[in-house]
């Protein structure tokens, strides 16, 4: 395990082979940096664990079935974590971790599909060019009727999204509908799927688009490749995209504001309490001059309302869109052995002007909301805004 102060959790998305599908898994992560967190915290009398021995002892002898060792164990484990009554303090069983980890480096085993709800069916958003969804000839605005015979009416998103994911060289079957054709069945091989975490484009009138989906192990870099191109095709507009990226890494973040930030401004700070832990700081980058526009919705969160608020903050960007998620609290995560892994809240976030965001979100200065009916008929209004201010 790294360093997690240099590669920290916040709030994940599902980037299952890329299928895309929001999920609140993580928090931010801290790691080894501040061996003295424990003496911070406040002592206590370790519960006498006999009496669990004992309910083991007595479902065994009672239970008329096979116990699975390993799987009690992660049963207790999960238990024992989740009585701390913190949602963003969890257990991880291997399978688990592995999965998140995965996720966050961009490469996963998929079809190759971003997946969203429109119309109130489970619709294809896009294709990932080169991908099996794509040779197999899905297309966006595909209906997913079943997965594997299951109907996908009777799935919630994330549902969906689990039973398309699955291991490299294993099938998915999809029932498509297109338009008004007949229904026709899709039989897909799963593969690796690598998926960039950053888009970039110039929009009219010259404006630079950057749209960030999470903040994974390539981010920083992609963000300074295109904060590149824009300096040199002369681009000095830009339009930040966090709507619905639920975060990532937290040394990503700070790459990515530091491209948009004069060399040493602050870019988030943590505090345990009344103690300051660290402080984050630019390095500066080439557009820290240029005119910025951040769009973030419900479903911007962690490391992406850390980017928002340090622009903002910072005076560097102005805020469109609606209020974020909301979450400000700091996780580290510690290996347990068998790829297990904990992850615990150990301290709180700050934005340069010293707000913690938790449960409140941070508010945009320009409130637009995007209804489902906007989605339905291709409209943006949000983005519609963003180019109007700075154009």
């Amino acid at each position: 395990m790294p360093n997690w102060f240099n590669k920290k959790f916040q709030v994940n998305i599902w980037q299952v082979g890329g299928v895309l599908a929001l999920a609140i898994l993580l928090g931010l992560g801290l790691g080894a940096k501040y061996p003295n967190l424990t003496q911070l915290g406040k002592k206590s009398t370790a519960p006498d664990f006999s009496s669990l021995t004992s309910l083991y002892d007595t479902l065994q002898s009672k239970y008329d079935g096979t116990l699975d060792p390993a799987k009690v164990l992660d049963g207790a484990r999960s238990g024992l974590v989740a009585a701390a009554g913190d949602p963003y303090t969890t257990y991880l069983t291997s399978q688990a971790a592995k999965d998140l980890n995965d996720s966050l480096s961009g490469t996963l085993s998929g079809i190759g599909i971003e997946v969203g709800i429109k119309n109130n069916l489970l619709t294809v958003i896009a294709p990932v060019d080169g991908t099996p969804a794509s040779k197999a000839g899905l297309q966006a605005g595909d209906v997913i009727a079943s997965i594997d015979g299951v109907d996908t009416s009777s799935l919630t998103l994330d549902d969906a999204v689990a039973k398309i994911r699955g291991p490299k060289g294993t099938q998915v079957k999809l029932v498509i509908i297109r338009g008004s054709n007949a229904p026709m069945t899709l039989t897909i091989t799963r593969d690796e799927i690598t998926v960039p975490s950053v888009k970039s484009s110039t929009k009219p009138s010259n404006i630079g688009y950057i749209q960030i989906t999470e903040f994974g192990t390539d981010t920083g870099d992609l963000v300074q490749q295109a904060a590149a191109k824009f300096q040199t095709a002369g681009i000095s507009k830009i339009i930040i995209d966090l709507r619905d990226n639920p975060g990532g890494y937290l040394d990503q973040a700070v790459e990515v504001a530091s491209q948009f930030l004069p060399k040493g401004e602050v870019v988030v700070s943590q505090r345990r309490g009344s103690t300051v832990l660290e402080t984050e700081h630019s390095d500066g980058g080439d557009l820290n001059n240029a005119k910025i526009v951040v769009l973030i919705n419900s479903g911007s969160a962690s490391a992406s309302e850390i980017l928002a608020g340090a622009l903002h903050d910072n005076g560097r960007a102005q805020l469109i869109g609606e209020t974020s998620f909301g979450k400000g609290s700091v996780q580290e995560v510690e290996e347990l052995g068998g790829g297990a892994e904990l992850k615990v809240t150990v301290a709180h976030w700050y934005t340069p002007n010293g707000v913690n965001i938790n449960k409140q979100g941070i508010k945009p200065d320009q409130t637009v909301p995007l209804t489902q009916a906007d989605s339905d008929a291709g409209r943006d209004p949000q983005l519609d805004a963003a180019l109007k201010a700075l154009q």
